[in-house]
């Protein structure tokens, strides 16, 4: 029902992870900006996690071939649907035939599309998320290729009460950022916790992590974000152990330039932890594209949970408006 015309490498069908097979090597994976995926789901009428397709180099070319509901979130991709300008994060209804064309984002890096009902894929081990190191899951364990069919399951039929669709407050927009002193403009913050081996940094490092800009490199992807700034070291070098990680943790390697692990982290590892990004600031970082710049501010547990509460009201409000919008087919 969806045909790739169009794709660069590396575009793969996601959903929200994989959970409960750490032990066994294999991490949660899923998407990099959950919070863009839901909104995507919640404009639809879906199940929060349905997986979609996360595409993350353009131009991304393909064709309906029937009638189906979808969603455009994430990054402004100016989305067009056969020759059609798409607001951003907007769902509508495409006829068989229409072609939708996603271009290069001007500020963003990753956008997703999602399809009412969602994508006709098998679970494995319990999720549909392309596990692209392995082979598995996803689209036949790979990134798609010009010429894949992508089929729908059945969704509960409606149309939408405004035929030119519903759209949502892109989360960047609406979701409030944690903010800090001397911000330059464009530059992203989250929050962090600090984590294990904290207190075996240095007191300068541990100023630095959070006074200081990291410019994501191009060596970052999927797995994890390396970045370039001062220097963080350690009181005295210890050999530790690898040890079981996830995503969020801030690990530092001998050359003192930061790592965050990210959706598909390793399983575990034995760098040093100097701190954690809140689950609830994953996504910023997730649309943080190469030669961007980080801040990092430390928070509180009560904060990081006052952080995903926010999120969580602001899918719960789109789910409940967007219902709105929609008109059951009897």
């Amino acid at each position: 029902m969806i045909e790739i015309l169009e794709t660069p490498p590396l575009n793969t069908m996601q959903d929200l992870g994989r959970v409960g097979y750490r032990q066994h090597g294999i991490g949660r994976g899923g998407v990099m900006d959950r919070l863009a995926l839901a909104a995507g789901n919640a404009l639809l009428g879906n199940e929060e996690g349905e997986a979609g397709l996360e595409f993350q180099l353009f131009p991304v070319r393909l064709r309906f071939t029937k009638e189906t509901a979808f969603a455009v979130t994430g990054a402004d991709c100016e989305a067009r649907l056969s020759g059609r300008r798409l607001p951003a994060w907007w769902a509508t209804r495409a006829e068989a035939g229409d072609e939708l064309v996603l271009s290069s984002p001007r500020k963003e890096m990753r956008a997703y599309l999602t399809i009412a009902g969602g994508f006709d894929v098998p679970k494995v081990l319990g999720s549909r998320s392309t596990h692209a190191r392995d082979s598995f899951g996803g689209y036949h364990g790979r990134a798609l290729l010009a010429g894949d069919v992508l089929q729908s399951r059945a969704p509960e039929p409606f149309l939408f009460r405004d035929g030119a669709g519903v759209g949502a407050t892109p989360a960047a927009e609406a979701v409030a950022a944690a903010t800090c002193e001397d911000l330059a403009e464009g530059e992203t913050v989250v929050r962090a916790i600090p984590a294990a081996e904290y207190q075996t940094f240095d007191e300068a490092s541990r100023n630095a992590l959070c006074r200081t800009p990291w410019k994501v490199t191009a060596r970052s992807n999927r797995q994890g974000y390396a970045l370039s700034g001062t220097p963080l070291r350690r009181n005295a070098l210890l050999e530790m152990r690898s040890h079981a990680i996830v995503p969020g943790v801030i690990q530092v390697p001998p050359s003192g330039q930061p790592l965050i692990q990210l959706a598909e982290a390793n399983s575990a590892g034995g760098y040093p932890k100097i701190g954690v990004v809140i689950e609830a600031d994953l996504w910023r970082i997730g649309q943080l594209p190469p030669g961007g710049t980080l801040r990092f501010v430390w928070c509180s547990l009560a904060e990081a949970r006052a952080a995903e509460e926010a999120a969580e009201a602001y899918l719960a409000r789109l789910r409940r408006l967007a219902g709105y919008c929609r008109s059951a087919i009897a």
